[in-house]
């Protein structure tokens, strides 16, 4: 019999119509041992009653990792989230990204020591987010391109992250001019890495957080695979009250350090002390 060996960290605050979205999203998965952790960053009693009812209805058993709202703290709920995975591999991504049945297949198909998978999201405007239902992502419509497309989704070359197969997608992986990078959004690496980096600097608020993890990786010799048209996930979308100038400033100085000191460990990660 086969057993869970798959961590799901799904990041939220306050958005309980698209996490439900989401975990719709993971029940319909070609690949099914995985669990779901919920990094949630201080959301109120709706997403509480939201999670406590689904919990019954999906195949895969949630874990809640909650603490009291302290404004963007994503790095500290993040942090604590990794602890209660029990399994040696972790997916991460957020709570308005649903997954494409194959999300969590590509992430597993590819995985391997030494390396983490980046991968990226395809953008939904508000019109079309908000009208994606429960059947929409069960029969994956909501990944179609000619029903997005009757539903106002303009022609872009990123369309191509939702029709890309085979050959293409390995094509437009291997020569796409984005970095692999971590992203919060999608991407996955194995615990004992993560764990050796200490987590994520919870010095770090909103504004590439999730990279400079990828980049303290990459200076513990981790290496990156493009998977940005291969695990696919829809993104809906929402405001973005808590992005600031003070914190991109500060996150950006922070990532410097990192690079110019090649920096592997965080004194403000999961331990908190400077490495012996």
């Amino acid at each position: 019999m086969n057993t869970i060996d798959t961590s799901i960290i799904i990041s939220t605050y306050n958005s309980p119509k698209w996490l439900e979205k989401v975990l719709i999203g993971y029940n319909h998965q070609s690949y099914q041992f995985f669990e779901i952790v919920i990094a949630d960053d201080g959301s109120g009693q709706e997403t509480l009653d939201l999670i406590a009812s689904i919990k019954s209805k999906v195949f895969y058993p949630i874990v809640h990792v909650w603490h009291e709202d302290n404004g963007f703290q994503k790095s500290q709920i993040l942090n604590k989230a990794i602890q209660k995975c029990s399994t040696p591999y972790i997916i991460m991504s957020d709570g308005d990204c649903i997954p494409r049945q194959d999300f969590v297949a590509c992430h597993v198909k590819h995985r391997e020591e030494g390396f983490f998978l980046s991968g990226g999201y395809f953008m939904l405007p508000m019109s079309i987010s908000k009208l994606i239902s429960n059947e929409d992502i069960k029969t994956g419509r909501c990944f179609d391109l000619k029903w997005l497309k009757h539903q106002g989704l303009k022609r872009t070359f990123k369309n191509f992250k939702l029709t890309a197969t085979g050959f293409l997608s390995w094509v437009l992986n291997t020569f796409t001019p984005t970095n692999a990078s971590w992203n919060g959004h999608n991407a996955s690496g194995w615990k004992k890495d993560i764990v050796s980096v200490n987590g994520f600097d919870e010095r770090m608020q909103y504004g590439g957080q999730d990279r400079e993890l990828g980049e303290r990786l990459f200076n513990y010799g981790i290496k990156s695979k493009q998977l940005r048209y291969s695990a696919i996930c829809v993104h809906l979308d929402h405001p973005r009250g808590y992005k600031t100038k003070a914190s991109i400033d500060r996150n950006l100085e922070i990532r410097r350090n990192v690079k110019s000191e090649k920096r592997v460990w965080t004194a403000s990660g999961i331990v908190k002390a400077a490495k012996a």
